[in-house]
């Protein structure tokens, strides 16, 4: 018999399981978490190797899945950290979001890395706080705080764009050394809370409002939330470009 696909209410049912998959950074995780009123409670976590995730995420998700004697088609919402970092982590972990969820029609759910990160701590102040990753090249994803019923910005940022900002963030979450150098030498004035990486279990936990609004995304137009374009865009343009004068 055919397993009817899943719908928001059932999703989110009272017990519902959520899994998280985060690949963006230099380590990541999946999560396995359930619905216990307006909290999550954390049932598992893997931690995935670096530069190794075509190899051990697929493994990994069954393998937390058997730990609790949860079948895939159980699962009621996945959560994707969908960027910024690794391109290649960024891709294998959406693909094997997509691979995972459609057969059976499980809503997905979508959070930037860096919302992840100012999610850490904030409940420990006001408003929405602005935080920094590293993007090696003495660059970092930035995310930059917004007053009241403005939007919140995610750029790629160097020294210049960073000099350039106003105002100045009175608080940045970091979790890395080449992020927080970057973002004292710059904005000494600055703030810096230091934090464990994120990980898939805080992506679920902070989606979870999301998840009880129902805001899931479209499979079919899931994508990475880069910030910067590839190696391959960039350094293939010239040739590009000759390609197309010849």
């Amino acid at each position: 018999m055919q397993t009817p696909p899943f719908t928001a209410e059932s999703a989110l049912r009272e017990g519902g399981l959520v899994l998280g998959i985060d690949t963006c950074g230099p380590s990541g995780s999946v999560a396995l978490g359930r619905l216990a009123g307006e909290e999550m409670e954390l049932l598992g976590q893997t931690e995935l190797a670096g530069r190794s995730y075509s190899a051990t995420l697929v493994a990994a998700v069954a393998e937390l899945l058997k730990q609790h004697a949860v079948a895939l088609r159980e699962i009621g919402v996945v959560t994707a950290v969908n960027g910024p970092g690794s391109f290649t982590g960024v891709r294998v972990g959406l693909s094997a979001v997509k691979g995972l969820a459609e057969p059976f029609g499980i809503p997905v759910a979508v959070a930037s890395r860096l919302e992840v990160l100012a999610g850490k701590i904030g409940t420990r102040g006001p408003g929405v706080l602005s935080a920094a990753l590293d993007a090696h090249r003495r660059e970092v994803y930035l995310r930059i705080e917004a007053a009241p019923g403005e939007k919140v910005r995610e750029v790629l940022a160097g020294e210049a764009e960073l000099a350039a900002i106003t105002p100045i963030p009175g608080r940045v979450v970091i979790c890395e050394d080449a992020a927080e150098e970057l973002v004292r030498a710059v904005w000494p004035a600055t703030r810096i809370e230091r934090v464990a990486a994120p990980t898939a279990a805080d992506a679920i936990e902070l989606v979870v409002p999301r998840l009880r609004a129902g805001a899931f995304v479209d499979l079919a137009l899931l994508d990475g939330h880069y910030l910067r374009r590839s190696d391959a865009e960039i350094f293939g343009e010239p040739s590009q470009a000759m390609a197309r004068r010849a």
